[in-house]
């Protein structure tokens, strides 16, 4: 039987993607699962259905309130929870010169502040149980510069030292780690990932259950691994 068999766990951003592939994961290992989503309902009771009738919470993670009532409706409903998997993200490109306000707070709003406040309500929730495993989904791109995603590289790694902040924080009961996804592609390739994919050592893009396998294993793990960054991008992180 699988470690996670029984556990709790709430994946955001769970409709479509990276976040379906983690989703889908959890249902085959046995885990009860929470399927997040803001906009794409048709999509998130899909993921639902194929995780064997999970149930569906709504929320617009832009907004503390509703962070905060999405967690009292997972704990209302589960009891409890286990493991949360920050996956929710927004995605855009543009040259530094020509982002706007609007553009930034679009991104960190979603990509930074929401991953804090769900880590802080979900910690709340789990430390009710004795602790629990916080899994965020970073980026490769917060790890290397891209020219013209400077503010979405900032919200990656801005992630990714807040994961290791949190980690100290809630240690010992609840370990707080991060996943890196390098190319991961759902539709063709376009003219930006094509060459990120020949730089690849690995020499081909990713997908989301080689995503999910580096969740699962933070979700595995005792808590004497915690603050960590894993790179899921066969080695373009070398480069």
């Amino acid at each position: 039987m699988s470690e996670l068999a029984g556990k709790v766990v709430l994946v955001t951003g769970a409709a479509k993607r990276i976040g379906r592939g983690i989703a889908l994961r959890l249902s085959r290992e046995g885990a009860r699962v929470g399927i997040h989503y803001s906009t794409s309902e048709a999509e998130a009771r899909r993921t639902a259905e194929e995780c064997g009738g999970a149930p569906v919470f709504r929320a617009n993670l832009e907004h503390v309130a509703e962070i905060e009532r999405l967690f009292g409706e997972v704990g209302g409903h589960f009891g409890r929870l286990d493991g949360l998997v920050n996956n929710a993200a927004r995605f855009t490109r543009f040259h530094p010169l020509e982002v706007t306000e609007q553009d930034w707070d679009f991104i960190h709003s979603v990509n930074l502040k929401a991953v804090f406040f769900c880590c802080q309500q979900g910690a709340k929730l789990m430390l009710k149980g004795g602790g629990g495993r916080i899994v965020n989904i970073s980026s490769l791109g917060g790890i290397r510069p891209w020219a013209e995603h400077a503010h979405y590289c900032a919200s990656k790694a801005g992630v990714i030292h807040m994961t290791r902040a949190l980690a100290k924080a809630l240690a010992p009961e609840i370990t707080v780690n991060s996943v890196a996804p390098g190319v991961i592609p759902f539709d063709d390739l376009n003219e930006h990932s094509i060459p990120m994919v020949r730089s690849t050592p690995a020499q081909r893009p990713g997908t989301a259950d080689e995503i999910a396998d580096g969740v699962m294993f933070f979700l595995r793990s005792t808590n004497f691994i915690t603050g960590q960054t894993l790179a899921v991008d066969g080695g373009l992180s070398l480069r």
